[in-house]
């Protein structure tokens, strides 16, 4: 196995105040209903599953590649920002990333398992690095050209084209929630049919959209509604779920006071015996709707900011204590200089590395 490069007292360094609760805190939800990231995943969970053989060798090749190879956990390089939050936006911040060779070198440079970007990004480089690191084709976007702008996920590409490029998965998102899901469901689950056929891992971001969940708080991020997104994914057989990080909870009963409609179903014990208001117990929820982990849950690194190095850390640790299979960070590493970014993933990978961090 890989070594780690950061000691465990540097995590528990970064992790400042919050170190000793986030480090020796114990799950409301027990890890005996869970099923745990490791060497084996791919043989312990997929193997009886109907995931045709060359689907199996493409998960087994994710969890197979860069610095956390055979430990069971992931580390993603996303980058579609170019197109929903404009290349201006994405890439004014460090300007080598306007050229996607650079995007696919910072992935080989930090030791990812995968780099997921647009087709245009991976087709124009899919011969000198297809068979260098793995490909996950993100086959639709949202798009904010558009006045007024618009929050709807739309195909830019189609699973034969990812397939053709060499890929090793596909990635799509849904706004769960928004007025448009339905037909995103519809789109999607097709195509996660689609690819699975041609041998490619599915990958689903679970993001909720909808300015009904704005309230007190923001309830985008409430662990009832993202657990639930994120059993919606599984349910069209996404073989992993991205989700951001939960930070607060009982969004259903948030959104039907604030409205004063009925909004959804959920359950008293939920909130009582399944989840805490600690940040692990709101994480391990969203595990337990991934098919009590039988399905990866890797959760997003956020947008950058000041303390990047510490909030990358904190929700790696969250995420592996929950019983989380990784995190996909994008522009806390590349909205900075190359060699930066390299060693912001190695932070994260050590957390994921380290015999110190355990699951809760």
């Amino acid at each position: 196995m890989t070594t780690t490069l950061i000691e465990a007292n540097s995590i528990e360094s970064l992790l400042g105040k919050e170190a000793e609760d986030l480090l020796t805190y114990k799950a409301k939800v027990p890890t005996d209903l869970l099923h745990l990231p490791g060497p084996d995943f791919v043989d312990r969970i997929w193997l009886n599953s109907d995931r045709n053989p060359q689907v199996i060798r493409n998960l087994q090749l994710l969890y197979s590649t860069g610095r956390l190879a055979y430990t069971g956990y992931l580390s993603i390089l996303p980058v579609d920002q170019g197109i929903e939050h404009s290349a201006g936006a994405s890439f004014a911040p460090n300007p080598i990333y306007f050229d996607p060779e650079n995007i696919v070198r910072l992935a080989i440079a930090a030791g990812c398992n995968a780099v997921a970007t647009t087709l245009g990004t991976l087709g124009i480089l899919s011969r000198k690095y297809a068979h260098k690191i793995p490909f996950i084709a993100k086959i639709n976007h949202n798009e904010l050209l558009t006045f007024p702008n618009q929050f709807d996920q739309v195909l830019f590409a189609d699973v034969e084209q990812a397939w053709n490029l060499g890929a090793a998965a596909v990635g799509a998102t849904i706004y769960f929630g928004s007025e448009h899901s339905t037909r995103q469901i519809q789109e999607i689950s097709k195509a996660f049919k689609r690819a699975h056929e041609l041998g490619m891992v599915t990958i689903l971001w679970c993001y909720l959209r909808n300015n009904a969940f704005k309230q007190d708080k923001d309830y985008h991020l409430a662990a009832d509604l993202t657990g639930q997104a994120n059993h919606l994914g599984v349910t069209i057989e996404a073989d992993i779920i991205k989700q951001k990080l939960a930070e607060n909870n009982n969004g259903y009963g948030a959104i039907a006071k604030a409205t004063g409609k009925s909004y959804g179903k959920t359950d008293e014990r939920v909130y009582t015996e399944l989840t805490t208001d600690h940040p692990i117990d709101l994480t391990r929820y969203q595990v337990l709707n991934c098919y009590s982990g039988r399905v990866g849950l890797i959760n997003s690194g956020g947008a950058t900011g000041k303390n990047d190095f510490a909030e990358a850390v904190r929700t790696a640790v969250i995420n592996k204590r929950a019983g989380g299979s990784g995190l996909i960070s994008g522009r806390k590493t590349f909205q900075r200089p190359f060699e930066e970014g390299v060693k912001l993933f190695h932070a994260i990978q050590d957390v994921y590395l380290s015999p110190d961090v355990t699951i809760a």
